[in-house]
């Protein structure tokens, strides 16, 4: 078996985790402009607004992103290099760490 046979996916892996980053990013975009939009209907406090418009922005970055961390990871599987997405997962945190925040935000302000 050559090399290149040894490291490549047959199975689709490495797109399937393509199709997952771009379902995350697109709930975040979604779910923080919607909230975000929700939040200011009934006028919650500032910071609910800025936590889901966070993670609107967040996810917005991460879907752009999408094409090039599929053609790095793609490159690093084909040149048995390690792969590296630490800024897209920076994204992701922070993202996912907004809509915690405004969501918190917006539980407390409402009960």
């Amino acid at each position: 078996m050559a090399p290149e046979e040894r490291i490549w996916d047959r199975g689709l892996q490495s797109e399937r985790t393509r199709f997952a980053w771009v379902r995350m990013a697109v709930a975040l975009a979604t779910g923080g402009l919607g909230a975000a939009g929700l939040s200011l209907r009934h006028q919650l406090p500032l910071s609910a607004v800025i936590g889901f418009t966070l993670a609107a922005l967040c996810g917005a970055v991460l879907l752009i992103r999408t094409r090039v961390r599929f053609r790095r990871v793609q490159a690093a599987l084909h040149n048995g290099k390690p792969l590296d997405a630490g800024l897209d997962v920076l994204f992701a945190w922070l993202g996912t760490l907004s809509v915690v925040a405004g969501a918190w935000t917006f539980v407390l302000t409402v009960r």
